[in-house]
């Protein structure tokens, strides 16, 4: 696509955050990130792909958010990146720290665990955000954008929600995801800490932290709805 197309994508926003992005719309950090992501997705392959940087919020309109997963940035290799935090399309094989995800699920739920099916699309729309820190990434380069000022737009996102000041649970999941805490004030907020599912770390506090099971507690006694956390093998 052209510089102008590619900016008219980094601008269109999704109807159920109109007041957050009408906020930081004119803003000199905002118009910085989507001047650096426009320009270079003219010449370089960019994960996601630009109609779907902001398809977590597109998903899961602000008022019906009621849990907050944060990633840190989108996954940089072909077919991967679908503007979801930690999840793939239908039939893209599984990558290790989504793999893991079920297995907790598996352990708490007893949940069957997907092989070909890493689409948490229908968490989204239960009211999941789920939120890369940084929402655009170079093809094969892992945090590439990472200094580009995503954060500081993905940071304000949370302090919006927060200033909501109703029930939300935040998973936080990993240091990166767990300073995120720093921004959340409000009393009705559930914070839930654990280890990064990754590979490297989900033995030293992911496994068995119940914390699916305890974000949902959480929600069922602020009189809400649980989240269905099971995915199909449906492919």
């Amino acid at each position: 696509m052209t510089l102008e197309q590619n900016k008219k994508a980094l601008m269109s926003f999704p109807e159920g955050w109109g007041e957050f992005f009408e906020t930081i719309r004119d803003t000199p950090a905002f118009l910085s990130v989507v001047d650096r992501v426009a320009k270079e997705a003219v010449e370089e392959t960019v994960y996601p792909p630009l109609e779907d940087v902001y398809r977590a919020f597109r998903l899961t309109p602000e008022k019906e958010v009621k849990v907050v997963i944060i990633g840190q940035d989108p996954y940089f290799n072909p077919n991967q990146a679908n503007g979801l935090a930690f999840s793939v399309g239908k039939g893209v094989m599984l990558p290790p720290s989504l793999m893991n995800i079920y297995k907790e699920l598996s352990y708490e739920y007893r949940y069957p665990i997907p092989k070909r099916n890493g689409d948490l699309t229908p968490w989204a729309k239960q009211g999941v955000l789920l939120l890369n820190a940084s929402l655009t990434v170079r093809k094969g380069e892992p945090n590439s954008h990472s200094k580009y000022g995503w954060d500081k737009i993905t940071d304000m996102a949370i302090s919006y929600l927060d200033s909501k000041d109703r029930p939300i649970v935040y998973l936080l999941w990993g240091s990166y995801a767990n300073k995120k805490a720093a921004l959340i004030h409000s009393d009705k907020a559930c914070i839930i800490h654990t280890a990064h599912p990754s590979p490297l770390s989900a033995n030293r506090g992911f496994f068995c932290s119940d914390c699916f099971m305890r974000c949902n507690d959480y929600l069922i006694s602020q009189g809400m709805k649980s989240i269905d956390f099971r995915i199909d093998e449906t492919v």
